[in-house]
């Protein structure tokens, strides 16, 4: 693959790649434009320092649901989604943006929940694997998961599934390098790859067969 198509492929998938958002994201910044704007909107106006264990109050939007917070500065969205909120689809796994199995939607595009905060990801929109679920029924992604056999331990599913989400929800109709690189940023340690690489063009097919996003 060439090295224009291959940027194009970025471009398609989410504007820059997870791995080149890694490489600059700094102290913890979040390369997001419009987290970033929302964090400095919400910011108090004076210059107030945080004190250690301080608590902020943060609304997090998450599966389109309101969460009212206090939380501590240094707090992971990841350890707010599962030891504040309880919802523990998100995974944690290396605590450092390397494995992705706890990759959630910020406005649709793959994050790591590890690696932002939970004050940078006030009002936006936060999707997790639980809210890819229509009640008990499965969303389209997970349920091609578990058509094609997409996993083995199961412990980076829920990651690798909102990374496909992701991608689909950019791009509808992905070719096979898009779709690798949709979800280069997410380990299987089990290496079951050729199958998630099924399931995201099942999952694909059958979202254009009803023409949904689900």
């Amino acid at each position: 693959m060439s090295h224009e198509k291959k940027k194009t492929s970025e471009e398609v998938v989410s504007g820059v790649s997870r791995r080149d958002f890694l490489s600059t994201a700094g102290l913890g910044v979040f390369g997001l434009a419009t987290v970033g704007s929302s964090v400095e909107k919400d910011a108090p106006d004076d210059d107030r320092v945080v004190a250690p264990g301080q608590r902020i109050p943060v609304v997090l939007n998450i599966n389109g649901k309101e969460h009212r917070l206090l939380v501590e500065s240094r707090w992971s969205l990841l350890f707010a989604l599962r030891e504040q909120i309880g919802l523990t689809g998100s995974k944690h796994g290396c605590g450092r943006g390397e494995c992705g199995s706890c990759t959630v939607l910020i406005d649709d595009v793959p994050r790591y929940a590890c690696m932002t905060l939970a004050v940078e990801a006030a009002n936006v929109a936060i999707t997790t694997v639980e809210g890819l679920l229509d009640r008990e029924q499965l969303g389209s992604v997970q349920h091609a998961f578990a058509e094609t056999d997409a996993f083995q331990c199961g412990y980076c599913t829920p990651g690798q599934v909102m990374a496909v989400e992701g991608l689909l929800r950019a791009h509808p109709d992905p070719s096979l390098d898009e779709i690798r690189l949709g979800v280069s940023g997410n380990l299987c340690r089990c290496g079951a790859y050729s199958n998630i690489f099924k399931a995201a063009k099942q999952a694909a097919l059958a979202r254009r067969k009803i023409g949904g996003t689900s």
